[in-house]
């Protein structure tokens, strides 16, 4: 599969934000009870078109992807994928991206995820180490500087 990141275009709001709330939805009701206008608000907050790209898999918008610069680390903000997409290695792939980005910025990749994602495993499995936690999130790093190829 071609996997590869495209720039975002002000037209992939509504696609960012509705795959936003297909994947999301089950983990926040679960968690804090769903309520549409805070997560609104909260979505128009935390949502940032500079830091976010948008995934294709074989020339089809698959997912999108926001990350930033932060202390020195690149901070995977979010990354979500169609349902109908899951379970291809396209998260797998873009994540490996990163990585080799960290990798050749000397930079660490980190991230925060809620307990309760069952994408913790594959961020586990990509050599993520979780460095802390609270009540609802684990929040971990990859040491780029580690010369392992994840591809195997």
């Amino acid at each position: 599969m071609d996997v590869r990141l495209r720039a975002y275009q002000a037209e992939d709001f509504d696609f960012a934000r509705q795959l936003y709330f297909e994947t999301m939805h089950w983990a926040i009701e679960r968690v804090f009870g769903w309520d549409q206008a805070h997560q609104e608000a909260s979505f128009a907050v935390w949502f940032n078109p500079d830091e976010v790209n948008i995934i294709t898999a074989n020339g089809v918008d698959a997912g999108w992807i926001q990350q930033r610069e932060d202390h020195g680390a690149i901070f995977l903000g979010s990354i979500y994928v169609t349902p109908e997409m899951q379970g291809k290695g396209i998260g797998t792939s873009v994540i490996q991206t990163l990585l080799d980005l960290g990798r050749q910025r000397s930079q660490p990749i980190t991230l925060a995820v809620m307990k309760i994602n069952p994408a913790i495993a594959l961020y586990e499995r990509l050599g993520f180490r979780i460095t802390h936690e609270d009540e609802h999130k684990l929040y971990m790093r990859a040491n780029s500087t580690e010369n392992l190829d994840f591809r195997s």
